[in-house]
């Protein structure tokens, strides 16, 4: 099953925000809030590499006070 990191920056102060959105999402694993260069981890589960990739696109992206994301797809040993 794929899995991915994903590295999120918001815009100032909506840290919390959209962490319960992304706690609301299938397939959100986990979201915690960081200090550093970005502002939200999670980790997102999916059936295929397919249905990750749009996940990520178009939930993940497209939720309301999101700037940007860089997502991490762990590979299996």
């Amino acid at each position: 099953m794929p899995q991915a990191f994903v590295l999120i920056n918001v815009e100032s102060g909506a840290e919390e925000e959209v962490v319960n959105q992304l706690k609301e999402i299938e397939n959100v694993e986990e979201a915690y809030y960081s200090y550093g260069v970005y502002d939200i981890i999670t980790k997102v589960k999916a059936e295929t590499m397919e249905k990750l990739k749009e996940m990520v696109t178009h939930k993940l992206r497209t939720l309301n006070r999101v700037r940007t994301t860089l997502t991490l797809i762990m590979m299996e040993e």
